[in-house]
């Protein structure tokens, strides 16, 4: 299904590789134009895949856990397009570590970056998007700590199950502007690098997934799509899954 975004235009963070790549183009394919930003050189690519998808692109090297260059992210888009309709909050790390060998560093690495980057980006977006009376915030979650628990991820389920938390809330407050506020929780997605690290364990999870697949990066970008459009302008405060039945009991 397509859905109109013909003169949006859309910031997705971690937008260089994986599920964020997919949503900065599935934003192009239907008319967006797409700020994508990253802390690697991937997004000058991406930038260039949008552009030939006939949409205009603006690749901006950003380290979401610094307030100041989230901030400056959305000084370059006002420049550049004067607003910002849609706000991805995808950027996040996933390392894999036993809570017993956990260090302090590496739980505030992950809540910097997971949980920090999307009040940094959506702070720096928001008093635009209450001046225009509208926008789309879309973050992020994650069934790992939204719904059920992961052994060697504490840090990163703490951080997700946060961003569901931050969501409700913050869609409480902005709703009187216009503004929605969801998010999505992917289950288990082929990104390619599970069965090349692991053929087993990634057999074992397609075992574990009633639709008998794994998911794709375009499964999620397909319902934050529409979390961008119009379509979606009545659902606010809400954390959707997508997991093809991974978390049903």
């Amino acid at each position: 299904m397509f859905y109109d975004l013909k003169g949006k235009v859309a910031i997705v963070t971690g937008a260089g590789h994986g599920i964020g790549r997919e949503i900065a183009l599935s934003l192009a394919r239907n008319g967006a134009d797409v700020v994508i930003t990253d802390v690697t050189d991937e997004i000058f690519e991406v930038s260039k895949q949008i552009e030939a998808l006939k949409s205009k692109a603006l690749p901006i090297k950003c380290d979401v856990s610094d307030f100041g260059q989230a901030r400056g992210v959305e000084e370059q888009v006002l420049e550049k397009f004067e607003k910002t309709d849609i706000l991805v909050n995808n950027a996040g790390i996933y390392p894999q570590k036993q809570f017993l060998d956990m260090t302090v560093e590496d739980w505030s690495k992950v809540l910097h970056i997971n949980l920090d980057g999307v009040f940094h980006c959506t702070k720096a977006v928001i008093p635009r998007m209450i001046s225009q009376k509208h926008g789309k915030i879309v973050n992020i979650a994650s069934i790992a700590g939204a719904i059920v628990g992961f052994s060697n991820l504490v840090h990163y389920s703490a951080s997700k199950a946060a961003i569901v938390g931050f969501t409700k809330s913050l869609a409480l407050e902005v709703a009187q502007y216009g503004i929605n506020v969801n998010a999505v929780a992917p289950g288990p997605i082929d990104v390619g690098d599970l069965m090349q690290v692991n053929s087993a364990v990634y057999e074992q999870t397609i075992k574990a997934i009633p639709l008998g697949r794994m998911g794709r990066p375009l499964d999620i970008a397909n319902l934050v799509v529409f979390l961008g459009s119009d379509e979606s302008s009545f659902i606010t405060g809400q954390c959707i899954v997508s997991d093809g039945g991974y978390t049903l009991p």
